[in-house]
């Protein structure tokens, strides 16, 4: 028998008999949820693992156009690419204002270090020499004719053709007066 109040009315029913598992949308939201969970980790763990298109960003910290050291008169820039394509590598200034276009639309293979040199001049390349070291390393030094860029912070731009945007160097490098 149930208790009833004075009227004769059956008392409400007590809220501790209320379980989440005889509710049906409880248990659907708790599902969500938990498939939810498991979606956003598998979504991170492929997003870790997903290789950058621009890899292995590699530069001198500084150098001078004017310099008595031939080795110091050239900035030394390399990297590679996650898959192969064609590339258009600028320097740009502190503003972001592209300063120099060293190559345009350049074919780069995979997973293979680029190198090429800047000279301190503004301006597009006109030409090309190739540099080839005692060990077969390949580098590119694009013949930029323009006048002397200021002595300032620069960085490296770096465009694909089939990735929309730019990517730019992590680091900035400088170019001084000897």
């Amino acid at each position: 028998m149930t208790a009833a109040d004075a009227a004769g009315r059956p008392a409400p029913a007590s809220r501790a008999s209320w379980s989440p598992a005889a509710d049906p949308l409880a248990r659907a939201v708790f599902a969500l949820l938990v498939l939810a969970c498991f979606a956003a980790f598998f979504v991170t763990q492929r997003l870790k693992h997903t290789p950058t298109a621009v890899q292995r960003f590699e530069r001198t910290l500084s150098f001078a156009p004017r310099s008595a050291d031939p080795e110091k008169r050239q900035e030394h820039i390399s990297f590679k690419l996650a898959s192969a394509g064609d590339v258009t590598v600028a320097i740009v200034d502190s503003n972001l204002n592209v300063v120099a276009t060293l190559v345009r639309d350049y074919p780069v293979p995979r997973y293979k270090q680029f190198s090429l040199r800047w000279n301190g001049r503004r301006g597009a390349a006109r030409r090309y020499e190739h540099l080839v070291s005692a060990s077969g390393h390949r580098t590119l030094v694009p013949v930029n004719t323009g006048p002397l860029a200021p002595p300032g912070e620069y960085r490296v731009r770096v465009q694909l053709r089939r990735h929309a945007g730019a990517l730019y160097s992590p680091w900035s490098f400088s170019l001084v007066n000897p």
